[in-house]
């Protein structure tokens, strides 16, 4: 695995509490390091829903969910685990083997139905991931419109 030198792309927090969405930036870390974004996350303290999106490199994104035995995760593509840290340790987490370095395949991996009850059930994010010419900016875009959160989101963004 080659470590990345200098990492662009955002992080993401959402969260649902009284049925209003909010997001805010987390800090650039988060996009290298999982134990930090969980660890931000979970300071984010809510009776609603609370996770994290991070888009990494236009190469892939990850969906990250506290709860109280650990973390649910998503890993829209388990080969950037060859390339990026964080991704490797995204499957270290889930026990999940990275793909032969020739797959030329999308390959996500994690819990398909993490955002399922926030409006994102597993089939409509298993086709998502799969739209392979969208950036994971433009794929989680995706996912905030059908979530219901896209303006709250593209205002973090629009900050950056």
């Amino acid at each position: 695995m080659a470590v990345q030198e200098t990492v662009t792309g955002f992080a993401v927090a959402v969260v649902r509490e009284d049925g209003r969405w909010r997001c805010g930036r987390l800090d650039d870390t988060t996009l290298t390091e999982l134990d930090t974004a969980i660890t931000e996350l979970r300071k984010l303290r809510s009776t609603g829903a609370v996770f994290g999106l991070l888009a990494v490199d236009d190469e892939f994104f990850v969906i990250i969910r506290p709860s109280p035995g650990g973390a649910a995760l998503f890993l829209s593509d388990a080969a950037a685990a060859l390339d990026y840290d964080i991704a490797a340790d995204v499957l270290d987490l889930l026990r999940a083997e990275a793909p032969d370095d020739d797959d030329d395949v999308v390959w996500p991996v994690g819990d398909l139905e993490i955002l399922a009850d926030v409006g994102m059930p597993e089939p409509e994010l298993e086709v998502i991931v799969n739209e392979i010419e969208l950036y994971p900016d433009e794929q989680l875009q995706m996912i905030a419109q059908r979530c219901g959160f896209a303006d709250e989101y593209a205002a973090v963004l629009d900050e950056l």
